[in-house]
C-alpha cells in the first residue's frame, strides 16, 4: 500500500472510550467493508421482510409496535386487577377470621411488582380487613399480604407474610405491619399458605 487512498471504502464498526478524553474506533476497510455493508443489509431486508415493511420503513414500524406492546401490556394488567379485586363486584369474596374481614385470591401469571396496588385496592373496597394475593407464575409464588390500618396494632402483615412464604417453601419476607410480601418456590402449596395465615389470626 502506497497511499492512504489505496484503502478505498472505510467502515467505522464500533467506538468505544478507554480513557478520559482517549476513544477506540474499529473498522473494516476494502473487500471487508463491502462484506460488512452487504451483511448488515441483508439483515436489514430480513428484519423488514419479517415486519412487512420496507426498509425504509423499517425504524417506523418497530416503533409502532413497541407503541401497540405497552399499549397491550397496560389492557392486560388493568384486567389481572380487574380479575384479583373482582372488579366492581366489591367485597364479592369476602370471609371473616376472627371477626376480621378475610379477603384470599391465587391469582395466575401475576408480575410480583403488581400484587400490592391489588392488594391496595381490596383494602380499600373492604374498610377494614386483611387482604390475601397469591401470584403463581410457573410453579413459584409470591405473596402479598395488606393490612387495613385500624387492625395494624393486633395484626401484623410481616408476620404473616413469613408464614405463607414458609408455607410455599420459602422463607423471610418483609414489608410494613399494613403491606408485606415474600415469595416460595412452591406455589402448589398456596391453599396451605392461606391456611396457615388463617390460624395465625385466630390464634
Amino acid at each position: 500500500m502506497e497511499r492512504t487512498g489505496d484503502i478505498g471504502l472505510l467502515k467505522i464498526v464500533s467506538e468505544s472510550g478507554l480513557a478520559a478524553g482517549v476513544r477506540r474506533i474499529e473498522a473494516v476497510a476494502g473487500e471487508a467493508a463491502l462484506d460488512y455493508i452487504n451483511e448488515r443489509e441483508g439483515l436489514l431486508n430480513s428484519a423488514a421482510e419479517a415486519l412487512k415493511a420496507s426498509p425504509a420503513d423499517l425504524a417506523s414500524r418497530v416503533h409502532a409496535l413497541f407503541e401497540e406492546r405497552k399499549k397491550l401490556e397496560k389492557e392486560l394488567k388493568e384486567t389481572r386487577k380487574k380479575l384479583a379485586t373482582g372488579g366492581s363486584q366489591n367485597a364479592a369474596a369476602v370471609d371473616t377470621v376472627a371477626g376480621h374481614n378475610f379477603v384470599a385470591r391465587v391469582i395466575g401469571d401475576v408480575p410480583p411488582r403488581d400484587l400490592k396496588p391489588m392488594a391496595d385496592e381490596i383494602k380499600a373496597q373492604i374498610k377494614s380487613g386483611i387482604v390475601v394475593l397469591i401470584a403463581d407464575n410457573d410453579g413459584k409464588a409470591s405473596i402479598v399480604i395488606g393490612v387495613t390500618d385500624d387492625l395494624t396494632p393486633d395484626v401484623n402483615a410481616v408476620d404473616l407474610v413469613r408464614l405463607g412464604s414458609e408455607a410455599l417453601g420459602g422463607k423471610g419476607g418483609g414489608g410494613r405491619p399494613d403491606m408485606a410480601q415474600a415469595g416460595g418456590p412452591n406455589a402448589s402449596a398456596a391453599s396451605a399458605a392461606i391456611e396457615a395465615i388463617k390460624a395465625a389470626i385466630v390464634s
